[in-house]
């Protein structure tokens, strides 16, 4: 094997342990960046409902933007209780922080700065992807 077939295996596994590592980490984190945004989503919803609307819409709309309080408050909940476990956080989500981060820069020493911040682009192209092509909703 030349220079170049090394460097391209070592290129792919640094791509799958980014991929396995990152994705593992994201369902701690997503849930707390979208509970964020739900928060932002329900602020301007109220602000439109104490628009335009008559009190009989307003009275229909109330009972959803309520459901969808509840929706966010159970979501913080159950994220909080995944990711702390009491006033502990929980090992799996504090290794997989390190060990992305570790990831991250030993992938800067071998690819250099561009090489990490394309494999980070490669990844962030292949989850909107997947989201795109998601036909469940």
């Amino acid at each position: 094997m030349n220079k170049q077939d090394v460097k391209n295996l070592k290129k792919r596994y640094f791509i799958w342990l980014y991929k396995t590592t990152k994705e593992a980490f994201d369902k701690y984190e997503r849930k707390f960046t979208q509970v964020d945004i739900d928060q932002d989503i329900l602020v301007e919803m109220e602000k439109e409902l104490l628009g335009s609307y008559l009190p009989h819409e307003k009275d229909a709309l109330q009972k959803h933007i309520n459901d969808f309080q509840r929706y966010i408050e159970d979501k913080e909940r159950a994220c909080s209780e995944l990711r702390d476990q009491g006033k502990k956080k929980n090992p799996e989500f504090l290794f997989l922080d390190i060990k992305l981060n570790a990831i991250e820069k030993i992938i800067a020493q071998e690819l250099g700065r561009r090489g990490l911040e394309r494999i980070k682009a490669l990844y962030e192209f292949e989850m909107i992807d997947r989201i795109l092509k998601n036909t469940e909703h």
